[in-house]
């Protein structure tokens, strides 16, 4: 992998309809760290999310890399939907951006990254036999095969069970360290469990405030003095 860029918004705007969704919006995102970007539905983070992976444009501003080059070919992206093609194998699946590109796909380092994620038995089997939660981790090993310096998350682990998704996110905090990610969530725990920076995008426009994060290396440890703590601060701040 490259070295991950820290990328830098300079006046973002977006308007929806005759109003503004948010102005001004300026925010450096580290290198290397994940950035948790947390608030109500509908204020405007996967728009802002969207614009930051070039599927969108801002209607004021811009959005560039600290290294002046082009984000463009260093981002992927995992949502809340895995989106498997249901006729493909879980490593076809896997490999699909590589086979896209017209590139030969390296059938060795998927299965690794199936081992890594815990299906290494299930490479050959399609979607339809995977629980949501499996369905998931091969969505993780796809985003890991395609190696971006930077990985933008949206909400990917909602739909899932409790126990599934702690476990998702002790794997995504593992695997995606050194990375720049920014990771969309309405949970709180989970925000405070990975977190290297946290934002609560709020208000009419919408800001960006800057949250205590716990102390520790992420993933913090779901049971963590701290972590628990954090997390009610940060759910009585989102009830305000």
């Amino acid at each position: 992998m490259t070295p991950p860029p820290g990328i830098r918004l300079e006046g973002v705007g977006l308007d929806f309809g005759n109003a503004p969704l948010f102005r001004g919006l300026d925010l450096l995102l580290a290198a290397g760290h994940m950035t948790v970007l947390l608030g109500a539905s509908g204020v405007g983070k996967t728009s802002l999310l969207r614009m930051i992976g070039g599927l969108a444009a801002p209607d004021y501003g811009r959005i560039i890399a600290n290294d002046d080059l082009p984000l463009a070919g260093r981002v992927a992206w995992m949502g809340q939907q895995d989106l498997l093609l249901p006729w493909a194998s879980v490593i076809d699946n896997v490999t699909l951006g590589a086979r896209l590109r017209g590139e030969r796909p390296d059938l060795a380092r998927a299965r690794h990254l199936l081992g890594c994620v815990g299906l290494a038995d299930q490479a050959g089997v399609l979607p339809a036999a995977l629980s949501g939660g499996m369905r998931q981790r091969a969505a993780l090993a796809r985003v890991l095969y395609e190696d971006r310096p930077v990985v933008l998350m949206d909400e990917p682990f909602s739909a899932l069970d409790s126990v599934t998704r702690a476990r998702m996110q002790d794997l995504a905090g593992r695997m995606l360290a050194e990375r720049t990610v920014v990771l969309i969530t309405h949970d709180p725990l989970e925000a405070c469990r990975l977190a290297d920076t946290m934002l609560l995008m709020a208000g009419n426009p919408a800001t960006l405030a800057h949250l205590d994060v716990p102390g520790g290396t992420a993933p913090r440890p779901v049971d963590a003095p701290a972590v628990l703590s954090a997390q009610a601060s940060l759910l009585r701040r989102m009830m305000q």
